[in-house]
């Protein structure tokens, strides 16, 4: 039973808050846990780092999913079955968590069979024949297949296509003219097992494909209705968004600042808001971000509003030494190398004495009054030496 499938059974809705379920969750001795990403962080690094000793191209696609390339494997004489056998084994071995395994032509229709994988006893699904792909769009309903999403599933069910056998069987010039033109036809192509889409495989220094933004987000602990609060979380998040943008390596030249109020409660408007700055030049440069984000805030800020959560957003990315100058006015060279240096320097201490050991002062220290709550969160046990197992003698 899959984890929406359980949801059901239990009479819930997916993203439904605690507060509004925690009777029925008691009732039926469920668990609750708090989110830890420092844990799923390294546990997907570390699946990750098993994936790549099985393909020459391994597709990082989220933090619990990736794309293998096994193009180049059928010289080798291993069969799709054998190989997605081991791969789950390997992962059970030397990670010690499960993992589902689907395996097709096409990355679509990979993301279809390990979705049907999920409900086989074995975790695996292999589409090597047109039986077994057949089946499997039958099997499918027409809001599950990767890339048709809410917007879409409506307008194909009005239609009455219920599956994704359904949308496979249809002519071309339909489903460019119902589902988008070129990016319709690429997920019918896709589906009838003609690859389409390109690869991007991880890069091995940063274990994932080319981004397209960094974002960091938080909830925070309790509603926060003063500036300064807010304020400093907004600094702190873009302190470490700008960590994240320098690990990988580019710059940005768009920042988006996001404020959230409590989507339950009843109030006027939208209950997030955004609001995006423009920079002159693409910065990975901690001080440059710390101003923009300060600039969004002022526009974004609404006084008597209680704010839940808040976030940054960091797009328009180039490699960094790569600039793309402005039109109209000119880096300067000497300070753009003062602050290359000043934010290795920064990041060279805080990897080696630990994070925040040198730290802005607009920013806030870890246990900040609006830090978020985890009153059910698991033990860091892979990244923390005081939540490590111990072994006690009996």
């Amino acid at each position: 039973m899959s984890r929406s499938d359980e949801a059901k059974a239990l009479g819930l809705r997916m993203g439904e808050p605690y507060f509004k379920v925690k009777p029925l969750l008691i009732q039926h001795s469920v668990t609750a846990l708090s989110s830890n990403y420092a844990l799923y962080g390294d546990l997907s690094r570390r699946v990750m780092l098993v994936l790549n000793q099985f393909a020459p191209e391994v597709e990082v696609y989220s933090i619990d999913e990736s794309f293998l390339n096994l193009q180049g494997l059928r010289y080798l004489g291993f069969s799709a079955d054998q190989l997605a056998h081991e791969v789950r084994a390997a992962v059970r071995d030397q990670v010690g968590i499960p993992v589902c395994v689907g395996v097709a032509p096409t990355k679509t229709l990979a993301k279809l069979a390990n979705r049907l994988a999920r409900h086989q006893t074995t975790g695996i699904v292999v589409l090597d024949s047109q039986a077994s792909r057949t089946a499997a769009l039958e099997a499918t309903p027409i809001a599950d297949v990767w890339g048709i999403g809410r917007r879409l599933a409506p307008r194909l069910l009005e239609e009455g296509v219920t599956t994704a056998a359904q949308l496979a069987a249809l002519p071309e010039s339909w489903v460019r003219r119902q589902l988008g033109g070129v990016v319709g036809v690429r997920l019918w192509r896709e589906l009838r097992g003609e690859a389409c889409l390109t690869w991007h495989p991880t890069d091995d220094d940063t274990m994932g494909p080319t981004r397209h933004s960094v974002t960091y987000t938080r909830s925070f602990g309790q509603a926060q209705r003063t500036q300064v609060v807010v304020a400093e979380a907004i600094a702190t998040f873009t302190a470490r968004a700008a960590e994240k943008l320098r690990r990988h390596e580019l710059s940005a030249h768009l920042l988006t600042v996001l404020l959230g109020t409590d989507r339950f409660a009843a109030h006027a408007g939208p209950a997030t808001r955004t609001t995006v700055e423009h920079l002159a030049f693409a910065t990975q440069d901690t001080s440059d971000l710390l101003r923009a984000a300060r600039r969004g805030l002022t526009q974004l800020y609404r006084p008597g509003a209680a704010y839940v959560r808040a976030g940054i957003l960091l797009s328009g990315l180039e490699p960094q030494g790569q600039p793309q100058l402005d039109l109209f006015g000119a880096a300067d060279p000497a300070r753009l190398a003062r602050q290359q240096q000043l934010m290795a320097t920064l990041d060279s201490l805080n990897r080696k004495f630990g994070r925040e050991t040198v730290r802005y002062a607009a920013t806030s220290p870890a246990a900040a009054v609006w830090a978020g709550r985890s009153a059910f969160r698991t033990p860091a046990y892979t990244t923390n030496w005081d939540d490590l197992w111990q072994v006690r003698a009996s």
